[in-house]
């Protein structure tokens, strides 16, 4: 029997699927398992596109960024958040102003290298809490802002 609906013609697997081959006479057919090459459709990624790559530009990224907040501020404290439900461990630094920044950071280990290597202090908020002028800026800023 041949045609479309030959038996041969409509077997199929998840992984791999059935390709009807013609001999080199008509009598002659075969089927053929082909496999789908999910892995070899990948195409060749820059460097800095890989996981690797994109870790070490995002840390440079937050180290940037917290280096440039502490920078253009007085008197900035690191303050350690822990992982929750939500979000990863977060490194917060509030200025004596009351203003803030909050980065992901990899665990309490990298916050406190980081940390050290803007050379500011750092706190765990399960200890110590949140100071008083994070509070005041978040209430000022919400007063300023009502639509939010």
């Amino acid at each position: 029997m041949a045609g479309p609906w030959a038996p041969a013609t409509i077997l199929a697997r998840p992984a791999a699927t059935w390709r009807r081959r013609d001999g080199p006479d008509a009598a002659t057919t075969r089927v053929m398992l082909t496999s789908m090459g999910l892995f070899s459709r990948r195409s060749k990624r820059p460097p800095s596109d890989t996981p690797e790559g994109s870790a070490r530009e995002a840390r440079r990224a937050t180290t940037q960024h917290l280096s440039q907040f502490v920078a253009t501020r007085t008197g900035v404290e690191a303050y350690i958040e822990p992982p929750n439900s939500q979000t990863q461990t977060t490194i917060l630094l509030i200025a004596t102003t009351g203003e803030w920044t909050r980065r992901k950071v990899p665990d309490a280990k990298a916050a406190r290298q980081l940390a050290a290597e803007l050379n500011i202090p750092v706190y765990d908020v399960n200890f110590t809490g949140y100071p008083q002028r994070f509070r005041d800026w978040n209430s000022a800023q919400a007063r300023r802002q009502p639509n939010r």
